[in-house]
């Protein structure tokens, strides 16, 4: 971690909001579909160092007299449990945790729309979740007719099939809790029941990736296919806005297949000639206006290429990616001449669980954590029968920021001692070492009355945004403590133990 910035999140939100502002006219509502993160936009901070990852809803709440919201979710991906690896949380739970979010802004949220709805019984459980909480639910079919027969899907049999959600706002904001939710096909069938209706509507994007004013191989911009592998997205010079305005523009292969389609919907719904001549022209982004350092995103970036495939090696292993986006990963790490050992805390982790696995048999094999610390410091942690290696990990990670000897115990047996008895003679679990989150109630416990456990608990905020490597795949427990602390970590594609059955 070097600290510098490349990116200026003031200038942003000034030139979006500015942009966006353009799109309403008089008497006009304005459905925005919102591409990537509305919140918590973790990809856009990694890669665009001094990136605000709030602020999307930061511009919203500016105009949440104005602007009500409704999010989307294809109904396959509650029924996969499809996982958001930023916060570890189903789709599902990111509704959830969305409403949350925009109620704590003050931001009207309109409705839940299950989009390509199938009756699934984890389907109709979530939306009978909803209702009982009182949020609107709304059922969207796979549209008639989509993509090809525009005449049928502009008619009673496709958008007319869905039921319409009322709005009262003159912004709407269409969101979800990751691509493919059905943002898209959401607000144009608002469009096709408001035209209906005799209302004047519009149709715009809210974009961030790719950014269509850098290079087409820009690192930037390949960080974005890195993080849609299992998409298949691939990024592609914009050919009707090279023909229509004489300028080159980066967009992706779903957009440019799917525009002539959507051009065409709109018009039919309209009735007049579209003002976009491209889906370039449909975004609002003005991500590249506001770089500032065009060498540190590039590194980031790059960082990020290498993290999505680490990432992608670990999916494979467990069944959530096809090979075939493993190996897009993979391709993308050799365009760039990437190794897995250019993320800085890969070798070192490596390299000590190899150095401590000297000798052990393999169902013996001591698992080790690195990390990287702000000033760039690395400091590993080993797997013992007192604590994982996370927990180790951290634990040396706080000392070496307070400046404490390695060899200094911060938790007392005291605490220790009864915690593991609970854990093997109580809860009858296999492993009496603490977790990451055991370990940090129990230097909470041992901070009350011991000063200097209480200076390492302090340094516990400095790890936030730091990087880190595990030689295995963690468990939940372990992912979410790391995420709470705001630690990146990767881990290698290895299994803790030959168990088929692990949490």
């Amino acid at each position: 971690m070097n600290g510098k910035l490349g990116f200026d999140p003031d200038k942003y939100l000034e030139e979006q909001s500015k942009y966006i502002l353009e799109r309403i006219k008089d008497g006009q509502r304005l459905y925005i579909e919102f591409g990537g993160k509305l919140i918590y936009d973790k990809h856009a901070k990694r890669v665009l160092p001094g990136f605000d990852e709030n602020a999307k809803i930061k511009l919203l709440s500016r105009l949440k007299d104005q602007l009500e919201i409704i999010i989307c979710i294809y109904s396959g991906d509650i029924e996969r449990n499809k996982t958001r690896h930023d916060f570890g949380i189903t789709y599902d739970a990111e509704v959830l945790k969305l409403i949350d979010d925009f109620r704590s802004y003050e931001l009207s949220v309109n409705s839940v729309v299950i989009t390509r709805y199938t009756s699934h019984p984890a389907t109709d459980a979530f939306i009978t979740k909803l209702l009982r909480r009182n949020i609107k639910v709304y059922t969207h079919q796979k549209t008639a007719g989509y993509p090809t027969n525009v005449e049928k899907i502009v008619s009673d049999e496709g958008y007319g099939a869905n039921p319409y959600i009322v709005t009262t706002k003159p912004i709407v904001a269409v969101t979800g809790p990751g691509p493919g939710s059905g943002k898209l096909a959401t607000c144009l069938s608002q469009l096709y029941h408001e035209n209906k209706l005799g209302r004047k509507v519009a149709y715009s994007k809210f974009e961030t990736f790719p950014v269509w004013n850098l290079p087409l191989k820009h690192p930037l911009n390949a960080a974005y296919e890195a993080a849609t592998i299992d998409l298949n997205d691939v990024n592609m010079i914009d050919s009707f806005h090279l023909e229509a305005h004489g300028v080159k523009a980066v967009n992706y292969n779903r957009d440019l297949e799917m525009f002539p389609v959507i051009k065409r919907i709109i018009e039919r719904i309209t009735g007049e000639e579209s003002i976009y001549q491209s889906p370039t022209d449909m975004g609002v982004n003005r991500v590249g206006f506001a770089i500032t350092d065009d060498e540190v995103v590039r590194e980031a970036s790059l960082q990020e290429i290498i993290r999505r495939y680490l990432i992608a090696k670990c999916d494979y292993k467990v069944g959530k990616v096809t090979e075939e986006a493993l190996s897009k990963a993979k391709l993308l790490m050799d365009d760039y001449n990437l190794h897995e050992e250019d993320r800085k805390v890969v070798l070192p982790a490596r390299e000590k669980a190899e150095q401590e696995n000297k000798g052990n048999d393999e169902n013996g094999q001591i698992s080790v954590m690195a990390l990287e610390l702000p000033d760039g410091t690395i400091v590993t942690g080993k797997s013992s029968k007192v604590m994982d290696a996370a927990s180790a990990c951290v634990l040396n990670g706080i000392k070496e920021l307070a400046g404490l000897a390695d060899e200094l115990h911060l938790i007392s047996p005291v605490v220790l001692d009864p915690i593991q008895y609970l854990k093997c003679n109580v809860r009858r679990k296999d492993q009496a070492a603490l977790d990451l989150g055991e370990m940090l109630i129990a230097l909470t416990i041992c901070a009350a009355t011991n000063p200097t456990a209480e200076l390492a608990l302090e340094k516990l905020s400095q790890l936030r945004d730091c990087k880190a490597h595990s030689t295995i795949l963690m468990n939940k427990n372990t992912e979410m403590a790391l995420l709470d602390l705001g630690i990146d970590c990767t881990s290698d594609p290895v299994f803790q133990s030959q168990n088929l059955f692990y949490v």
